[in-house]
Order: structure tokens, then C-alpha cells, then sequence
């Protein structure tokens, strides 16, 4: 790979990152065959946990920046600008994993070589691409291919930057291998030990194949604006040749990892919280979202066409939607409240949202039940709009509007079954489901979105496109860095007011600090600013 890539693991015996860069490494010259162990397991477990968003993260970067340039959400007051405690808490939760992902490659080469050793490297292969992709697609060119190696020597404790090009081609290039060469029917030692560990899908090899192919998908098309060629040489590959992928099956609890690949706190054991809306309070459903899912602004919600807008939201203190403006008026209040308060954890003050609150607020199941509430990585929903797009421009297949439209329609549908899914086995900590508090209207549902929001309402291919976008932007409504990435590569989905400018976010001090040299190489040229495109923007 030509560029390299990134991180500080920086100060050597001391620092915060190299003592994580240490954790679990106290057998690295030993036995092989000690992968097996609980030991080497843990390296997998702390990879799988370091692709739960941080709590900072959230805070200072999801709300008080991407659902703001998204549209998803709107702040009615901007309390914390200092984003830079949430791109600090990102850039060590994944540069202080990466010697994980680096030591279990290591490890790997020490053993026998295998079809179950190929599909361990391949899971492992999965896993940092998707956080690889994670981490580039906000902050562009990173450190990657000297990155992670801080527990091996001091000489790599300064890795360079990779440009996020040479970053895209490698790991798109990665995925291909992977889909390749895992085989399902290998699942003997030291696979059938690895896969206790595994707990995304319990080692079920399809479900994984079905993964790297629906990440090639989704990156393949970030970059059609930048190579469009190998995009669609990548789309093609995948619907050509109708390889598995995400979303292939309806939503049901026996095949729910078939419909979205996510991490659910209670399959996981942990618990996600709610703190950032809890300390926050400002953050609200925005008129540009609410335009989407109603035809009017009556408060009554009489205008409603979207069951949606109940999973995502709620009415205010006196049960009424009203969105708080994109397009803030001069003078405008922020609202008040305490729709986000503890106190509504019990069943009978769930409806104590604050005399204050007047504007609709985020749905208090949605973000307060920390066990049942997903952290989405992919939805089958998106994986449909993304082959919508393909057929509609022609992306590595023939243009056929027809199957653009019945791709679009399934997307559309599977995000309403997998919301509703997720919405009816929301709970309180305390007592009752989303389902004894929330009344959804019966007649909302795939005719009344589709009646609105679907083909037949526009004529041109542009705005059929704009639909596919509007679409796959509502279903990643609880993925804001995915959501942000469509927004920055299409500049089509709704918008109230001006255009977007900001593009991505600026490196971390901390890595200026220890790897400044690198860093200035990276960046003097083409500067470090949230109105820096990234490299697949045009």
C-alpha cells in the first residue's frame, strides 16, 4: 500500500495511549496456539467495544455538531462548542485499539496457515475496515499503515499520514479478499474457540460475508464522484454476481442480524446511557426533518404521513409536534424542559416533560433505554437505497429505473419494519414499553410514505435521486457520521437554509502534540479546517 497511515500512540513507558497500546500483550512471545486462550479472546472483546461511540463523543460531536450540518436534529440553544473533548475521545478510542487489530494480525502469521485461520484474519479484516472507514470519513487523511505499532518499537511511535485515497484503496481492496476467502464450512479449533469470543454474530461466517460486501457497497459509492470507474467496477462485482449482503430477509427477532448489523447492548452486556441528552437539553426535532414526515405544520399531528417521526420523537409538554425552526428567527427562545430527566424513567411521571419544553424533543425510549436501543453499523435499509442509486444512475449495472424504484420501495420498507422492531421492545428503566406510552396510528405505514414520498410524485431522474437520498438519510437518523458523509457526497438531501460548509473535523491536538512533524506534512499544503473537503468530496 502506498501511503501510511496514522496515530500517536505516542509517549513511550507512561502515556495514557501506549498503556493501552500494552493492554493484553503480556503473552506476545509465547505459544501460538495460546490464541485460543481468554487472553488473546479479550483482544477481540476490546475491538468489538471500541466501535460503541464514546460519550463524548456523542455529546460534543453528534449533537452539537453532526446533527446539526445533517438537519437530522437542531440545537435551539448551542451550549458547547468545545467539540474538541469528542475528536480527542475518538481519535484514542481508535488509535489506542489498533494494537489489538495489529497484534492479532501477528498472531495470526505465527499459526499454521488454515481456512479457519483465513476466517479469523478475515473478521479481524472486517472489523478495522469498518472503523478505519469510521475514523477517515470525518477527520480525512489519518495515520493507518505505520499506525498501531507503538507496542513493537519506539521507531513507530510517529507514524505517518496516509492520504485517505491510498486508505480507500487498500481497504476496499481488503474487503474483496475477505468476501473471497471465508469459508463457512471451516469452523474447526482454533476458529471454533475464536468464535466464543465473537460476539457481533456469534461466528456465523455468512453473516459475515454478507458484512464486507455491504461495506464495499456503501464505500464504493462514497467514492463514485472521485473514481467512478473502480466504483463501478466494486457495485458491479456485487450486484452482478449477486453476492449476500444486509438486508435480504424481513425484519423478525430470529433474523434480525440479516436485516442490520449492529451492536446490541443487551446481547453485548453493557449498558449505552443517555448522558448526552440528559446533560444537554437542547437538542430537538428541527422543521427540516418534520417536513419529511408531515405535509403541514398542524400540531395535531393531523398532517403526519410517517410512522417514523414516533419512533424518532415526541410531542411537547402539551402533546403537541411542533418542530423548532432550521432557519432560526431572530429573538427565538431556546426551549426549556427537562424532556431528557431522569424522572421520566418511571411510569407514572413519563409524561413530566418541563412547562418549559415547548419544541418536539428526541424520543426518551429511543435514547434512554441503553439495552435495547442499537448502535447501527449498517442497515439493510441503506444497503437497498445504495443499489437504488445503482440502478437509477447506472452504477456498474445497467440503468434500470424500474428496479431503482423496487429497490427504493424495499428500503423503504425494511426501515419502517426495522424501527418498528426496535420501537416496540424499547422500555423504561423503571417500567413500560414504548408501546403502553406511544400510540402510533394504524393507518401509518409503507402506502402513506410511499404515497407521499415515492416515485410516481416526480418525474425527472434527478429528483427521483433526491428521493433515494431523503430516504437512506431518515434511516441513518441514529447514524449521524454515515447520515453527514451522504449530506458532504451528494449535496442533495433536504436542507433548510444555506448550504452545507462544514466538512469535516480538525485533528486532534494531541496528536499535533506528539507527531507534530507528520502532522505539518500532511496538512501545511492543503490546510486542517472544518471547511477542508476530504479527499472523495468534489
Amino acid at each position: 500500500m502506498k501511503g501510511k497511515i496514522t496515530i500517536l500512540l505516542t509517549v513511550l513507558l507512561g502515556s495514557i495511549l501506549l498503556n493501552s497500546c500494552r493492554k493484553d500483550f503480556e503473552d506476545i512471545n509465547t505459544d501460538p496456539d495460546d490464541f485460543v486462550t481468554a487472553n488473546s479472546g479479550s483482544l477481540l472483546n476490546g475491538i468489538t467495544g471500541s466501535l460503541r461511540s464514546g460519550v463524548n463523543e456523542r455529546f460534543y460531536v453528534h449533537i452539537e455538531v453532526l446533527y446539526k450540518q445533517s438537519q437530522l436534529g437542531t440545537l435551539t440553544k448551542e451550549a458547547w462548542s468545545t467539540y474538541t473533548l469528542g475528536t480527542k475521545e475518538m481519535w484514542k478510542n481508535y488509535y489506542g485499539t489498533l494494537p489489538n487489530f495489529r497484534e492479532l494480525e501477528r498472531r495470526f502469521d505465527a499459526l499454521p496457515p488454515s481456512a479457519e485461520v483465513t476466517n479469523m484474519r478475515a473478521i479481524v479484516k472486517i472489523l478495522l475496515a469498518y472503523t478505519t472507514f469510521k475514523v477517515t470519513d470525518l477527520f480525512g487523511d489519518i495515520p493507518f499503515s505505520e499506525a498501531g505499532y507503538g507496542f513493537i518499537s519506539s521507531e513507530n511511535l510517529h507514524p505517518i499520514f496516509d492520504t485517505q485515497e491510498s486508505i480507500y484503496l487498500y481497504i476496499l481492496d481488503e474487503l474483496k479478499w475477505c468476501e473471497e476467502n471465508i469459508d463457512p464450512s471451516a469452523t474447526e479449533d482454533p476458529y471454533k474457540t475464536f468464535a466464543v469470543f465473537e460476539n457481533i454474530f456469534n461466528g456465523d461466517l455468512a453473516k459475515w460475508k454478507m458484512f464486507a460486501n455491504s461495506l464495499r457497497m456503501r464505500h464504493a459509492m462514497r467514492i463514485v464522484n472521485k473514481n467512478p470507474d473502480l466504483a463501478a467496477e466494486i457495485i458491479g462485482d456485487i450486484m452482478n454476481n449477486n453476492k449476500p449482503l444486509i438486508g435480504e430477509l424481513e425484519v423478525d427477532s430470529a433474523n434480525i442480524d440479516y436485516s442490520c448489523v449492529a451492536l446490541w447492548p443487551y446481547k453485548l452486556n453493557y449498558f449505552q446511557g443517555w448522558w448526552e441528552f440528559y446533560e444537554h437539553k437542547n437538542v430537538r426535532m428541527g422543521s427540516n426533518l418534520w417536513h419529511q414526515f408531515s405535509e403541514n405544520d398542524n400540531t395535531d399531528g393531523s398532517g403526519i404521513f410517517d410512522p417514523r417521526v414516533y419512533y424518532f420523537f415526541e410531542t411537547n409538554n402539551d402533546n403537541e409536534w411542533a418542530a423548532f425552526p432550521q432557519i432560526v428567527p431572530t429573538g427565538t427562545a431556546p426551549d426549556e424542559g427537562a424532556p431528557y430527566g431522569s424522572q421520566r424513567n418511571f411510569d407514572a411521571s413519563f409524561a413530566i416533560k418541563g412547562d418549559g419544553c415547548v419544541y418536539s424533543p428526541f424520543n426518551y425510549f429511543l435514547v434512554s433505554d441503553g439495552y435495547n436501543s442499537p448502535n447501527i453499523l449498517i442497515s439493510g435499509a441503506e444497503v437497498h437505497f445504495l443499489k437504488a442509486e445503482a440502478y437509477l444512475r447506472g452504477i456498474g449495472v445497467a440503468q434500470n429505473e424500474a428496479m431503482a424504484q423496487t429497490e427504493f420501495e424495499n428500503g423503504i420498507k425494511l426501515s419502517l419494519d426495522f424501527w418498528k422492531f426496535t420501537a416496540e421492545h424499547l422500555k423504561l428503566s423503571q417500567g413500560g414499553y414504548f408501546s403502553s406510552k406511544i400510540t402510533v396510528p394504524s393507518n401509518l405505514d409503507f402506502d402513506s410514505v410511499n404515497d407521499k414520498m415515492g416515485f410516481s410524485n416526480v418525474s425527472s431522474t434527478d429528483d427521483k435521486l433526491k428521493l433515494i437520498y431523503t430516504q437512506r438519510w431518515i434511516d441513518m437518523f441514529r447514524q449521524i457520521d454515515q447520515a453527514f458523509a451522504l449530506c458532504r457526497r451528494t449535496m442533495k438531501t433536504p436542507r433548510e437554509g444555506s448550504p452545507l460548509e462544514y466538512f469535516r473535523l480538525p485533528i486532534p491536538d494531541i496528536e499535533k502534540d506528539n507527531n507534530l512533524q507528520n502532522y505539518e506534512s500532511a496538512y501545511s499544503a492543503q490546510g486542517d479546517f472544518s471547511t477542508t473537503k476530504v479527499w472523495w468530496m468534489e
